[in-house]
């Protein structure tokens, strides 16, 4: 039997919300989750988020609606490495295993979680395929996850780093962000 959470981040980044249904079974990830934020402009996010085993991104469904338009993307890995966004092959992210959805705490847990980091030194360089909220772009994006110590009950500090971009986050015993310095704290779950 999995683990059910229902995740609500306070989001400054975007000067919005996000609360994220998700389900974790061993090491299989299932999410759907809601947004709204106001910067780059008023926005809001719905999305769905299937993993394989190990946390490697499957299926990355996402919606985002403006004032002026309402877009949607279908991300897909095909378990070998390759990508498809909406049906068309990402060579650029090839290789990848996780998504990573922009101003969305939920989509550190993948790398966290299938690398323990959160419990065990270590540190992961990877290439993700990150999408831009909210117009759904999708880029390659390189990251670094390096585990910093343990937390009280349970979870770790791991640092997250992607060009010079630098932070500290706080994750719970089960690889979920409580705190992700600049972008997003918990305020339930």
């Amino acid at each position: 039997m999995g683990t059910s959470r229902v995740l609500t981040w306070d989001v400054p980044a975007s000067r919005g919300y996000e609360t994220a249904w998700a389900e974790l079974d061993g090491d299989v990830l299932r999410a759907r989750g809601r947004a709204v934020g106001t910067v780059p402009e008023p926005y809001w996010i719905t999305y769905e988020l299937d993993t394989s085993r190990d946390c490697v991104t499957r299926r990355l469904r996402v919606t985002a609606e403006t004032a002026a338009r309402s877009r949607s993307l279908d991300l897909r890995h095909d378990g070998r490495g390759g990508w498809t966004a909406d049906g068309e092959r990402l060579p650029a992210v090839e290789g990848a295993l996780d998504c990573d959805l922009g101003l969305c705490p939920l989509t550190n847990t993948m790398p966290v979680l299938r690398h323990g980091l959160h419990r065990v030194a270590d540190e992961r360089r990877l290439l993700v395929a990150w999408v831009s909220v909210p117009d759904l772009t999708v880029r390659p994006s390189r990251q670094t996850y390096t585990h910093l110590g343990r937390t009280r009950g349970g979870g770790g500090r791991v640092r997250f780093t992607s060009g010079t971009f630098r932070a500290d986050l706080d994750v719970d015993a089960d690889g979920f962000v409580v705190d992700y310095p600049g972008l997003a704290t918990r305020v339930a779950g």
